[in-house]
């Protein structure tokens, strides 16, 4: 089953048991994606002006890996909030944004512990003979796409800073 039918079922699960921060964070979430959607198929038709409505409609369609990042940006910008919400003293939105949290992270693969964000570093580096902190570049341009939606680009970045500084 796809993401995207996972999270209306799941949506459509919450909306007849009443759970009203699943259905409301589900919904949004939805929304983004449907966004998200709606900008592919915009730049789609502009590149392809002839192609047939059918078409369209299936290359505009999302796959499993976009929606886990715009989850994962969704993701990002909670954590944001959570510490704008902390630095405010304002324990109840705290709260009600860690709910949504938990939600989201339902819907991405397991996270990278810190460990293995640092072993595939090493690999990495010792791959491309990086050996300074100018190689950085390199060593993300290679490291991300093995990493992607499953570590944050902050906490990898600065793993592999701290490597590159030894």
């Amino acid at each position: 089953m796809a993401l995207k039918e996972k999270i209306e079922q799941d949506l459509n699960e919450a909306v007849k048991k009443k759970y009203e921060v699943n259905s409301l964070v589900l919904r949004q979430l939805l929304a983004v994606i449907l966004n998200k959607e709606k900008e592919k198929r915009f730049k789609i038709n502009k590149e392809k002006s002839e192609i047939s409505e059918e078409d369209l409609g299936e290359e505009s369609r999302l796959t499993d890996e976009e929606i886990i990042e715009v989850i994962f940006s969704e993701v990002k910008k909670g954590k944001e909030a959570i510490s704008e919400f902390e630095k405010g003293e304002r324990r109840d939105l705290v709260e009600k944004e860690k709910k949504e949290l938990e939600i989201l992270q339902k819907y991405l693969p397991e996270q990278l512990l810190e460990e293995e964000i640092e072993e595939l570093a090493k690999e990495t580096i010792e791959r491309i003979g990086a050996k300074e902190a100018k190689d950085m570049g390199k060593v993300m341009t290679e490291l991300i796409p093995q990493v992607k939606g499953r570590a944050e680009g902050g906490v990898v970045s600065k793993i592999v800073k701290e490597l590159l500084e030894k």
